[in-house]
């Protein structure tokens, strides 16, 4: 059998450690959450040798082990814990050639836990033209360590790193700094005190703040000889360590690296003065949103209409060649049009996260940030709230566990209550759909589509609320905070294709096997309630129509459609639908979508699987979606069902309303208590009725 071991990947923000981890294990990759909290982490398996595997996992970003964030506490636990599963047998800091200062102070600190560690060199190949130079054997000896450098670029050096990992037993575990050094009289009551402790693991529990959830902590009696420090004389040892560590880094560097700055251009510096621009920064940063919102409407089109002629074939094919009965019924009329419902829109959800992790790739999305702290000052929010504000777009679920890193609990707060206000890809669906149906496939000037400017419209408005709400949400909370903003401006760099198509692959895969879950349960449960009836009109349906006068004038085919539209008027979700009309008429709308409205509470993209599924029961007509919903008729005002007025109001509920129960989980896990998720659906929600009820009454 092969021997396994556990492999931690570690290292600053930026230095490319999910590069070298998408390097290392393929497509080998599962995403979960540590146990117990929201915190994501990678992980996977792979293969060194014929006889030895590695576990590897990609830990959250850290500049050192001083936690000052949630995330960062998942590092330090995770190290200092013998007992975890996932205790790692070999460490590989990634770091950056261009930081590599400032990266070892981690690794020194690391390498100090009495682990053995590899230092692995990311973005080698921009030492030639950075004019970088470095002796790689006398980094060695002056660590104490392996040092590989490697580009997950070119995809070099890999191998030896991997060599580096299988020889993991023969680094050495000598520190970098001997700890006594910080305090010596400290240290030696330390020693003292606690002779079987290493010295500077205590430290670190001394000094942090972790939390080892449900592991039994060994209760050591205090000693006499320990003087406990006060909060104020730690942080100075801390301060006093951070100095001796750079002072041997320096040293190191001094003899191991060699920089010709003449090499060095001054293209960053030069962008950015104007991406940052306090006007042409934000001037660029909407031509970039409104040329992505134009790109996905066009390039998406032909995919789309593939995929929708092709779940049409499969309903009608399934229907044709099976034999008549109620599971036939269920797959034609109720699974295939209901997951079609959402694979339609695969190519925008993918073309939309292609663009967001192109922009994340090049670097760019920190400059968003340091852009948008101007503005989120005033709204009671940090530039770090635009992380998962801009996350928020792909999912609020991770939006809210990334204002994990923001330190202020009520900077936090505010972020977790605003961000379902951003539009996310689960609105997306019902935003393509509605406005295909209600604003016309034209351009402006000739050149601008204006149904990608209204989608472009929407998400602003998203951000916009958000932002409005932020700056109520920060008057009306009352609690005193210090607030302190610090980003880290990456270089500017090319995507790595392989990064981005693993992201497309993975968030467009998530979402599809998410929401088709959800989709496909409630699809069977919508068929059934509308191919069933409760009363002797709907069983009686055919013969009812048939016999009233209006049956003769009808058409075969006219007769049919009759039939279908009275047995589903009597069925179990007609009735249903019946009951809640008198509340949804108001905003323009008929049961069918009141229906839809009901059911998406439980996700948002359930909007268009039930409406699939509610028009395809009984229907034999060879038609999409998008076609059936264009022919339905307002049963109250008569015509059109989706007009302006109508579709204009259902995007402004959908942009407003709380519509995911997962979101109300995470924010309840977030924040300790159900106050503030209830606050959510009953306060976005009832703000999205209001605003859809006056925008029909006017439109109208």
């Amino acid at each position: 059998m092969s021997k396994q071991i556990n492999v931690a990947l570690v290292g600053n923000p930026n230095t490319g450690k999910t590069s070298v981890f998408n390097a290392l294990t393929g497509l080998n990759q599962k995403v979960g959450n540590y146990p117990g909290i929201t915190v994501e982490k990678k992980e996977a398996v792979i293969r060194l040798s014929r006889s030895l595997k590695a576990h590897v996992l990609d830990l959250p970003g850290t500049y050192s082990l001083n936690a000052t964030s949630l995330d960062e506490n998942v590092v330090i636990e995770l190290l200092l814990n013998k007992k975890d599963k996932d205790y790692p047998d070999v460490v590989v800091v990634v770091s950056d050639i261009e930081n590599l200062k400032r990266n070892l102070l981690l690794f020194t600190q690391i390498k100090d836990l009495g682990l053995p560690t590899v230092l692995a060199i990311n973005m080698a190949d921009r030492m030639s033209r950075k004019g970088i130079e470095l002796d790689i054997d006398a980094l060695e000896q002056k660590l104490n360590t392996k040092v590989n450098l490697i580009s997950a670029r070119k995809n070099t050096g890999f191998q030896e790193l991997k060599q580096s990992i299988i020889d993991y037993q023969k680094i050495s575990l000598e520190p970098c700094l001997n700890a006594s050094s910080i305090d010596k009289s400290y240290f030696e009551a330390l020693k003292k005190a606690y002779p079987s402790q290493d010295l500077y693991k205590l430290w670190l529990v001394i000094t942090q703040d972790v939390n080892f959830g449900k592991t039994n902590r060994i209760r050591i009696p205090a000693q006499d000889e320990l003087k406990p420090k006060s909060d104020a004389e730690i942080k100075r040892l801390q301060q006093k360590e951070t100095i001796k560590r750079y002072q041997f880094i320096n040293a190191t560097l001094k003899e191991t690296l060699t920089k010709d700055l003449a090499l060095a251009t001054g293209f960053r510096a030069s962008i950015d003065r104007l991406l940052i621009h306090k006007v042409w920064g934000y001037v660029i940063f909407l031509a970039i949103l409104f040329l992505i919102f134009q790109a996905i409407y066009e390039w998406a089109t032909y995919p789309m209409d593939l995929i929708d002629e092709g779940f049409l074939f499969m309903s009608k094919f399934v229907g044709q060649h099976l034999p008549d009965g109620m599971l036939t019924g269920l797959i034609s009329e109720g699974i295939i049009p209901g997951i079609g419902g959402i694979v339609i829109f695969v190519p925008q959800i993918a073309f939309l996260f292609l663009f967001i992790s192109i922009l994340e790739e090049t670097g760019y999305m920190s400059r968003v940030v340091f852009l948008m702290d101007r503005i989120m000052r005033k709204f009671g929010m940090s530039g770090k709230s635009i992380v998962p504000l801009v996350s928020g777009t792909a999912c609020a679920i991770p939006a809210v566990m990334a204002a994990r890193n923001i330190e202020s609990w009520k900077e936090r707060l505010v972020t977790i209550l605003v961000v379902p206000f951003t539009t996310c890809s689960a609105r997306l669906p019902v935003y393509l759909i509605i406005i295909s149906l209600v604003i016309p496939d034209e351009r402006w000037l000739g050149l601008f589509n204006y149904q990608g400017m209204t989608l472009m419209l929407l998400y602003l408005l998203g951000f916009g609320t958000a932002v409005a709400s932020g700056w109520l949400a920060s008057r009306l909370l009352k609690i005193n905070f210090k607030s302190y903003f610090v980003v880290e401006m990456p270089n500017y760099k090319l995507p790595i294709f392989k990064n981005v198509a693993y992201t497309v692959v993975e968030k467009t895969k998530s979402f599809v096997f998410g929401a088709g879950k959800i989709i496909l349960a409630i699809s069977i449960i919508l068929w059934v309630l509308a191919s069933y009836g409760p009363t002797d009109k709907f069983a009686k349906a055919e013969k009812i129509v048939t016999s009233s006068a209006e049956a003769s004038m009808l058409s075969e085919e006219e007769l049919e459609t009759e039939i279908a539209s009275y047995k589903l008027k009597h069925s179990f979700i007609g009735y249903a639908g019946r009951a809640i009309e008198p509340v949804v008429t108001p905003l323009g709308y008929d049961w069918k979508i009141g229906i839809a409205i009901i059911s998406s509470f439980a996700a948002r993209e359930v909007f268009v699987g039930t409406l699939a599924t509610i028009y395809s029961v009984g229907n034999e007509d060879e038609q999409t979606i998008k076609s059936r919903m264009a022919s339905e008729t307002n049963p109250v005002l008569g015509g059109p069902l989706f007009t302006l007025a109508s579709g204009i109001s259902l995007l402004l509920f959908y942009a407003f309303a709380m519509q995911c129960m997962s979101t109300l989980a995470i924010v309840r896990k977030e924040t300790g208590t159900w106050k503030w998720p209830m606050i959510q659906l009953f306060g976005m929600s009832g703000f999205a009725y209001v605003v859809a009820l006056i925008c029909f009454q006017i439109l109208n």
